[in-house]
């Protein structure tokens, strides 16, 4: 082993020590502080039970959840046809369609409730008031991160010449795209999908001026009688994100495995 390859292990291991320092210790002190009893002392997982007994705090877990599997499932439905249309028969449009995918980031959440708000009129005179009604807008805040993933995605392929190849033997347009394009680009739909669910499970601004009851919302609400319980809501939420992100990881980097063994 010469010294060059040794500098770059202890620098790594360096690294990961103060990767682990950085983020650890902060879930370790919500970990402490949500598992201690701040009236008799000691050790209590009465805040982590009440995730599951408080029915306010459960309805709003369930919402928000309800809300990620929605907003990811419209985002899928309305992005990836249509980039892969784009793509195909209009490029002339991708500069475009681009553009208002990324427009989001441009806009406050402030002004996104504002300008929504006669819409929602309609919308909850048609759908009710229900909490699962915010998928609409969530579809629309997802936009530039899956966009991205999904872009990156679809540009490490051939697409023209996939299609092209599935359609000459007899497939349909969604036989192709289910069949031919989608296990190609899984990579980029996971990101996607990933970095939805940790958008809309961290989203507070637009529920909380909208009125509706999310984790978020009530994390909130609740922080300000229960602090433990708070605090292990949102980190559940982050040990949720963490999990997501290494789940991709590991599903990215089984498929890279697999594509280089594969001639």
């Amino acid at each position: 082993m010469n010294r060059n390859t040794l500098s770059c292990r202890m620098i790594r291991a360096i690294l990961w020590v103060l990767f682990v320092a950085f983020f650890g210790f902060p879930l370790y002190a919500m970990a402490d502080f949500s598992t201690r009893d701040l009236i008799a002392g000691g050790r209590t997982m009465r805040a982590w039970a009440n995730l599951v007994t408080d029915d306010a705090l459960y309805s709003a877990i369930v919402t928000s959840l309800l809300l990620a599997v929605f907003t990811v499932a419209a985002m899928l439905v309305l992005l990836v046809p249509t980039m892969i249309w784009v793509r195909l028969r209009a490029r002339w449009a991708k500069g475009m369609v681009e553009f208002l995918c990324l427009l989001p980031l441009t806009i406050p959440a402030l002004v996104i409730v504002v300008g929504l708000r006669n819409v929602y009129l309609w919308v909850t005179y048609f759908l009710g008031e229900s909490a699962l009604t915010l998928t609409f807008v969530y579809t629309v805040l997802v936009l530039p991160f899956a966009y991205r993933a999904l872009d990156a995605a679809l540009s490490a392929i051939d697409l023209r010449t996939l299609t092209e190849a599935a359609r000459s033997l007899g497939a349909g347009w969604t036989t192709t795209i289910l069949r031919v394009v989608v296990p190609n680009i899984w990579s980029g739909i996971l990101s996607a999908a990933f970095i939805s669910i940790a958008v809309v499970l961290g989203e507070y601004t637009i529920a909380s001026l909208s009125g509706y009851e999310t984790l978020q919302v009530a994390i909130v609400a609740i922080g300000k009688s229960d602090g433990p319980t708070s605090v292990a809501a949102s980190l559940a939420v982050l040990v949720l994100g963490f999990v997501l992100l290494l789940v991709l990881s590991l599903v990215t980097r089984g498929r890279r495995r697999v594509e280089g063994v594969l001639p």
